[in-house]
């Protein structure tokens, strides 16, 4: 998938274009799991948008417009369900033994939002991301190309369960870039979604739920009109991801970018923000450029978009599921 007319990917094509933000992963590849912080230098201002209803987050008050703070130092993408979120406790001691941090007179405290998805169904599910592996995720952090597909928080991510785990597949990690002039908007995704995972420029499905004997896919949307959806799989999922820009946002803007970084959310994903998803964006601002704010919002999305498509053709089939990678070759 191509950026879009008058848009060019950054060099990199990663969120690590937006100059300030650093990304790490820690991976643990025999127990499916993982976590993926997004390093944000001194402070970024920041927004969030939780869509899906059934969302495990941290932190996600404090970005309110009107609250006390308004910028954060890192936002943590997690597998382990909730118990992932113990992830973000460790970036929060990586940072503090950095100096990095809002002041509060006495020491300064890391301000470290994290989202989760639900992994536990592939791999082991007594291990979970801890605050070791977020120290481990916040050490190896870059500001270069990042790897994706089955890493970080993607490592554990599937996609079309409305059939049951055994006809899902394997998704990932993406990340993806999007430039016009000076103005950067990046994204990184985790996707671990209900629905299937198509093309925006086509339509068809690149990863979803499979028709038995391998026949093709089954078409989430429509299996949604045939079968009675049961709720056995109703917290095994969310797509969750961090939106960064160099554009001068407020609090209020940088979570109407979040919310409309949603709209790349929905043209990759179908369905998308059902009962049995818990999608959850990020956005967060450098500050550097004057940009509209509307330019921005749409180019968040393209970013969103452009990220999950990467994210499931670079996953590898892992957990007894197979990858789009694999049935392309």
């Amino acid at each position: 998938m191509s950026p879009p007319p008058g848009a060019q990917a950054g060099p990199n094509n990663a969120i690590t274009d937006v100059a300030g933000i650093r990304v790490g992963h820690a991976t643990d590849e025999e127990a499916l799991t993982g976590c993926t912080v997004v390093l944000c230098g001194e402070g970024m201002v920041a927004g969030a948008s939780v869509r899906g209803l059934a969302p495990g987050t941290r932190e996600t008050d404090l970005l309110r417009p009107a609250t006390l703070v308004e910028r954060v130092h890192a936002i943590v993408l997690t597998g382990g369900s909730a118990y992932g979120l113990a992830a973000a406790d460790g970036v929060m001691r990586c940072l503090e033994a950095r100096g990095v941090g809002y002041q509060t007179g006495q020491t300064r405290v890391p301000i470290v939002p994290a989202a989760v998805l639900y992994d536990l169904a592939v791999g082991a599910c007594d291990v979970r991301p801890d605050a070791a592996m977020g120290v481990r995720a916040c050490d190896a952090a870059t500001d270069g190309a990042i790897a994706q597909g089955n890493v970080g928080a993607g490592t554990g991510a599937t996609v079309g369960k409305i059939l049951g785990m055994g006809r899902a597949m394997k998704a990932g990690l993406g990340t993806a870039s999007v430039r016009a002039g000076r103005l950067v908007v990046g994204a990184v995704v985790a996707v671990n979604a209900f629905g299937d995972v198509v093309d925006p420029e086509t339509g068809a499905i690149i990863a979803g739920a499979r028709q038995p004997l391998g026949r093709g896919f089954a078409d989430t949307r429509r299996a949604m009109r045939s079968i009675v959806i049961r709720n056995l799989l109703a917290h095994t999922n969310t797509v969750i991801g961090v939106v960064a820009t160099n554009a001068r946002l407020d609090v209020a803007q940088a979570n109407e970018v979040a919310a409309a970084a949603h709209d790349g959310l929905a043209r990759a994903v179908r369905p998308s923000h059902t009962l049995f998803d818990g999608d959850t964006l990020f956005a967060v601002a450098s500050g550097e450029v004057e940009a509209h704010q509307t330019l921005v919002m749409d180019m968040a999305a393209e970013a969103v978009a452009l990220a999950i498509v990467n994210g499931v053709r670079a996953a590898r089939s892992a957990g007894g599921l197979p990858a789009a990678h694999d049935l392309a070759g």
